[in-house]
């Protein structure tokens, strides 16, 4: 939408009743209007790890602003890292403001290196799909444009493969009130976002949109996926408010 992230309107779409855990036949389910409506047949096992061999793997998500995205994948035991930054555009090394304008085609995503002995691309995706409205396009909330919506870029075959099941599955199961309408694209380029944007909850969380709309995803996310997470002693403080 062209604007800069700390002038953007707080979302307001996590006013809806909390997330819950609940254990159906085996299966997780999140509950909460459309975010985190029952997320039904997202069954990870072993058997449906992507690159098991033991070396580390990466996923390519977006899920609407990376921000949330980087904070909620950063806290899943198995994952080595999470990079913010701009996938699926047809401008090289594209910066916010450029992509924030919607002409340059791409999204904010998260890249997320992974060991695939710790945690699967299932359980990625069980995550992805839990934690953010795949119903809406272009779309998360208030953040309104092309760059926001919902995609998995594929790295391999099986992530395809996994990834295009468990959509089916979800909509079959009418999930969600209204079709998921997640793109499922392979994986081309990948452009880090700036400095500024990395580690953003981390160094930020009493900016008012952290406050706002990423911890009370992050408190969500401990609520429903809390056998996953790493240890972390507390969330962070950093940062002052604007």
């Amino acid at each position: 939408m062209g604007k800069l992230r700390y002038l953007r309107p707080v979302s307001t779409y996590l006013a809806g009743g909390l997330l819950i855990l609940v254990v159906l036949a085996g299966i997780k389910v999140v509950s909460n209007e459309e975010e985190g409506r029952p997320v039904r047949g997202v069954e990870p096992s072993t058997s449906s790890n992507v690159g098991s061999s033991g070396s580390l793997e990466k996923a390519t998500f977006g899920a609407g602003c990376f921000w949330c995205v980087e904070a909620m994948f950063q806290r899943l035991k198995g994952v080595e890292s999470v990079v913010s930054g701009y996938s699926g555009g047809e401008v090289k090394n594209p910066t916010y403001k450029q992509v924030c304008s919607g002409r340059t085609g791409h999204a904010e995503v998260v890249q997320v290196t992974y060991d695939p002995k710790q945690i699967s691309y299932a359980e990625l995706l069980e995550v992805f799909w839990g934690t953010h409205d795949p119903t809406t396009r272009n779309r998360q909330g208030n953040d309104v444009g092309t760059q926001y919506r919902s995609v998995i870029f594929y790295h391999s075959d099986e992530q395809r493969k996994l990834a295009e099941h468990y959509k089916q599955k979800l909509d079959a199961s009418r999930t969600f009130r209204s079709p998921i309408v997640t793109e499922i694209l392979p994986f081309r380029d990948f452009f880090p976002a700036e400095n500024y944007h990395q580690d953003y909850y981390e160094l930020n969380a009493r900016q008012p949109y952290c406050q706002t709309v990423i911890r009370p995803k992050v408190e969500k996310l401990k609520k429903v996926f809390g056998d996953k997470l790493k240890d972390q002693a507390q969330e962070p403080v950093g940062g002052a408010k604007r």
